[in-house]
């Protein structure tokens, strides 16, 4: 009989993590959300935590590639932190496969319509039931991680800025505006977001008494956080990247 009891409690305990462990792995709810930017009506990909009450919440940014699986996966996997995440679409519903394209689209898109775009985003977030309004972050790549600067310059209700290789704003009056904290990740190798451009920023940004936290990883290029990129993904400076990302955002925003 103890013997029967003890295989019994196993069982029991390895059902119990079995279960535990496919309820963890069950994936955020997501849906495409209709948002009024001006006059038009663009979408966003929203990603929930699955618990019940008011959350922090992130504006999401997508790369020159535009509002892709890899950017959807990166918004999902805020939700699962416990941040109400949307990922606003700049392009109109338009992605890129190649770098000419993505160049294209890019160019292509005005400056403050993608700023307007994403105001549009964070008001989205803040008239939410489930969102914190005062806990709203900015989270960008490559482009976007340019228009995530932008966004805390031109938004004083922005609670955190993440910039993962974006360009950084230049203007001292500009920089002067941003009233939100800042967390930088940057390639030392990036050919295009030069190292110099960033401490010179960070430099400004401190003159100014910003908030701002910077780190540039040797032998890292452009785009290192994203593993699609063969040539330029560097997993350890990635998960680093990540790990600092999240940290920052539990410390300002939870």
């Amino acid at each position: 009989m103890k013997y029967s009891a003890r295989i019994s409690a196993v069982i029991l305990l390895a059902v119990c993590v079995t279960v535990a462990a496919l309820l963890a792995a069950v994936p955020p709810k997501t849906q495409t959300v209709q948002i009024k930017s001006g006059d038009e009506m663009i979408n966003g990909f929203l990603a929930l935590p699955d618990t019940p009450g008011r959350h922090p919440a992130v504006v999401v940014i997508h790369e020159w590639w535009g509002l892709n699986d890899w950017v959807k996966t990166q918004t999902e996997k805020l939700a699962a932190d416990g941040y109400v995440a949307l990922a606003v679409d700049l392009y109109r519903g338009k992605i890129a496969t190649v770098p000419e394209t993505a160049q294209e689209l890019m160019q292509g898109t005005p400056q403050d319509r993608a700023v307007r775009d994403l105001e549009a985003g964070f008001n989205f977030l803040a008239a939410r039931a489930d969102v914190n309004k005062a806990k709203i972050a900015s989270f960008g790549w490559c482009m976007g991680g340019g228009y995530s600067f932008q966004l805390a310059v031109h938004e004083p209700k922005l609670a955190a800025c993440v910039v993962n290789y974006g360009a950084p704003p230049t203007d001292p009056a500009a920089i002067a505006g941003i009233k939100a904290p800042i967390l930088g990740n940057f390639g030392g190798d990036d050919m295009g977001i030069k190292p110099a451009s960033v401490r010179a920023f960070e430099a400004a940004a401190k003159g100014a008494g910003k908030s701002v936290d910077i780190k540039i990883y040797d032998g890292a290029p452009h785009a290192f956080e994203n593993e699609n990129n063969k040539d330029a993904y560097r997993p350890q400076s990635a998960a680093d990247a990540w790990a600092r990302s999240t940290s920052f955002l539990d410390k300002t925003l939870k």
